[in-house]
């Protein structure tokens, strides 16, 4: 091969290897933690077979089924380590014998229960031994793929004290001897609150990513969607999971007009709402209507996707209830404190009562340390000077905004914003 066929090949290769990771990884950690019984022997198992793929697909060629090329070299390593510490005889033997009748051309895994096992490895790491940080955390990492810098923006925290939450998580998983089997249901209800968590936020990350090149990660959202309505399924007399299913149907309905013709953000505003799904505002409304006839009041998940509704349902950005959903961040920010809550709230202010009263409120906010390194602010605060004609101040707000965010989608939008408005 050339040295430019050499370059085009190892490309090749790392963006399927990159793909398979974003559609695959959970999967495939969940099949090696059911045949391992070991979770963090499970993940690096799965690395060590990604590092595999990134050496030899550019020789070899990528194969016709990388999920299942992954997982079988991932085995075959943790059967290497069985034989190299004399261990698990019973266990080898009967991974041995599946390798010899494993072909590589059909899925590992049978995908009529696939979705049990993703669900098992998310319960298993929400195990109550870990503190709900961390059990966010390790499952977010390990089951979503997300990187430990995006989960850092998430939690609006560091990404070394991340790193620390996951390394103590799978230490105290181990120390603990957690089996790798799916709860009872009666052990169902003291893990739900984290499990429901890390699929919001893996929804999160999916709607608004927080770096690449990219705003939205269909496959991500496409994956939390699957999970919230296996929630359902599993508990369809519990209020939360219908709220979120509610939420995360309301706001997908939105994609199609999301971002531009070249990948571009594209505000609200600004959206041609003939393009939002109106069967995925059908069934998310539905959902709402399922926490409502269940008779507990709408939590912080019904809230929000209460929010989702007046948008879906108004015919634009001056037709909507701005009232109920000010209302609405209200009752947010009495449960949960937070200051990304209070930004949003505000935007909803600046649309009921002025710019110039939600910019006090944004003003209050830029104190807290929590929202120090997000984009967050400077955008909101960008947006609205902008809106009270302060064009050179909410340029300097969108300049800190692009100099802040990951994504070069968002922050190429924020640099256009910043030249106009200066």
């Amino acid at each position: 091969m050339t040295t430019q066929e050499t370059a085009g090949a190892a490309e090749s290769a790392h963006r399927a290897v990159s793909a398979a990771w974003r559609m695959d990884a959970a999967r495939i950690v969940a099949t090696l933690a059911r045949y391992t019984g070991d979770f963090a022997l499970a993940e690096d198992l799965a690395q060590d077979a990604f590092t595999d793929a990134l050496r030899q697909w550019p020789v070899d060629g990528i194969p016709h089924n990388p999920a299942a090329w992954l997982t079988t070299a991932a085995k075959r390593k943790a059967v290497d380590g069985w034989r190299r510490n004399e261990r698990y005889a019973d266990r080898l033997a009967q991974i041995g014998q599946e390798l010899r009748e494993d072909t590589g051309d059909e899925l590992p895994w049978d995908p009529d229960v696939i979705d049990d096992d993703v669900l098992r490895l998310i319960f298993i790491a929400c195990h109550p031994v870990l503190g709900r940080e961390a059990q966010l955390a390790l499952t977010l990492r390990t089951v979503a793929g997300l990187e430990t810098e995006q989960i850092a923006r998430a939690f609006l925290t560091s990404t070394a004290t991340v790193q620390q939450r996951i390394v103590r998580a799978k230490r105290a998983l181990g120390d603990a001897g957690v089996a790798f089997e799916t709860p009872t249901r009666d052990e169902w209800s003291a893990r739900l609150s984290t499990v429901l968590g890390v699929v919001y936020l893996i929804f999160t990350e999916a709607h608004t990513a927080t770096d690449g090149d990219e705003v939205l990660r269909p496959e991500l959202a496409r994956e939390a969607l699957r999970l919230g309505r296996m929630l359902t399924a599993l508990l369809p007399r519990e209020p939360a999971p219908w709220g979120l299913l509610a939420l995360m149907e309301l706001t997908a309905a939105r994609f199609p007009a999301r971002t531009g013709a070249d990948g571009s953000p594209v505000p609200l505003e600004k959206q041609d709402r003939r393009l939002w799904d109106r069967s995925a505002i059908l069934r998310g409304r539905a959902a709402l209507g399922r926490v409502d006839a269940l008779g507990r009041g709408r939590g912080a998940y019904a809230l929000q996707a209460t929010i989702a509704e007046q948008h879906a349902i108004a015919s634009d950005v001056a037709g909507t209830d701005w009232d109920v959903i000010v209302r609405c961040y209200d009752g947010l920010l009495s449960l949960s404190g937070s200051p990304v809550v209070a930004l949003n709230r505000a935007v909803a202010v600046s649309m009921r009562d002025g710019a110039d009263t939600a910019l006090a409120l944004v003003d209050d906010l830029a104190t807290d340390r929590r929202l120090a390194q997000s984009h967050l602010l400077p955008t909101v605060r960008g947006e609205l000077l902008s809106r009270l004609g302060r064009d050179s101040e909410a340029a300097v707000e969108f300049d800190r905004a692009a100099q802040l965010t990951q994504n070069a989608r968002e922050r190429a939008y924020f640099l256009a914003r910043a030249a106009h408005r200066g």
